[in-house]
């Protein structure tokens, strides 16, 4: 049985439960094609367009992101924005741009990189302009590290990031409106990477079948495992199938609002308030435990995400098509409500061509960067 059954509660970093309502493996729209489930946020996007004028008005909602992270946005500079109370809470990184020939410097300079930044093996290697994980990859010594930057694209970004430990992983959505003096959480994922559990006799293709969650998304999992999928765990061994916690890759996504307290909300809008001018984002972070997390403390934030943010409790598999796209509608709606505030200040949105210039710029370097683990 993998810890990613939901046949009663799940389980949690530090022992605590989160309930679960019933058991469903997946949700009946949770794997439909994008262009299916998002026609009718499409609609409602060119909707909202016509009622403030511009179909790019979201690009304001962070003016200091590129395009309001939309797409194409930096990582790295996304997280330079931290000022000294926000940047506690942020993993550290190194910014770092390949040669623009494979000569074999990459290594040395990304090791004075780390040097400077503090970092040591192992850590996260992750490009600076991607999504849903694409390319970032677990490195654990200079060997690995060379073979990522040898496999990366030529003269471009990334980063290299602390590796956080904490078990749990969540989003965090946070909204506020320009001039408000506080803003608030309204949307939280738990995300729980497809594990299994050895008993000794079984593969891990065979510990996949058994258990009726992986099963449903064993298409996502099952080619990128290789070997691994033909190793028997020990009994009792725990073996995570994906690096990343990524709903696409076969992770579970679990609605926990519920656990936000006053605690909680006041301490990532304290984040946020350094933060300047980020005003729609989801927080990506791991956490120590569901208490402390509760309690506003030990947790780390990977990175911040801008207004091509999903609020991905809608993947749930108990999430209903209705609730799905409510939580769509609302928060793309607010997006839009943020970038018309802004627009009065005399800035200007994002043209359309270069929304468009920058998504095929960032799905040409997406097609070039190392498989992800």
């Amino acid at each position: 049985m993998s810890v990613t059954s939901l046949p009663v509660a799940l389980p949690q970093p530090g022992g605590s439960t989160l309930p679960a309502r019933r058991k469903s493996p997946v949700s009946f729209f949770e794997f439909w094609p994008g262009w299916l489930f998002y026609a009718p946020v499409v609609a409602f996007w060119v909707l909202k367009s016509i009622r403030y004028g511009s179909l790019t008005l979201p690009t304001l909602a962070n003016p200091r992101i590129n395009a309001g992270g939309i797409c194409g946005e930096s990582k790295n500079a996304i997280l330079d924005l931290a000022g000294p109370v926000a940047r506690v809470w942020v993993a550290p990184y190194a910014p770092l741009t390949t040669s623009g020939h494979n000569d074999g410097n990459d290594l040395a300079l990304a090791l004075a990189a780390m040097a400077r930044a503090g970092l040591t093996f192992p850590l996260v290697a992750k490009p600076d302009m991607s999504c849903n994980g694409v390319g970032v990859r677990l490195v654990r010594d200079e060997a690995q590290l060379a073979a990522y930057l040898a496999a990366f694209p030529r003269a471009t970004d990334l980063q290299l990031q602390a590796l956080v430990t904490h078990e749990g992983e969540a989003g965090i959505f946070y909204i506020r409106h320009p001039g408000e003096a506080a803003g608030r959480i309204t949307s939280v994922t738990l995300k729980f990477p497809p594990t299994v559990i050895g008993d000794g006799k079984r593969d891990v293709r065979a510990l996949i079948t058994a258990d009726s969650r992986l099963n449903a998304v064993a298409k996502l999992l099952l080619p990128k495992l290789g070997a691994k999928a033909g190793q028997v765990p020990a009994e009792g061994e725990a073996v995570r199938l994906v690096f990343v916690g990524n709903h696409c890759r076969g992770s579970t996504f679990k609605d926990g609002l519920d656990i936000v307290t006053p605690v909680l909300a006041a301490r990532i809008d304290e984040i946020m308030q350094d933060m300047p001018e980020v005003y729609f984002t989801r927080l990506d972070l791991r956490y120590e435990s569901m208490d402390s997390l509760r309690e506003g403390r030990n947790f780390t934030i990977i990175e911040f995400n801008g207004s091509g943010s999903e609020a991905t409790h809608i993947w749930d598999p108990e999430m209903t098509l209705r609730a799905a796209y409510a939580t769509q509608f609302f928060h793309y709606g607010e997006a839009f409500k943020i970038g018309a505030v802004i627009r009065k200040r005399g800035l200007r949105p994002a043209g359309l061509l270069k929304l468009a210039s920058l998504w095929r710029y960032q799905k040409r370097l997406m097609a070039a960067y190392p498989a992800n683990d």
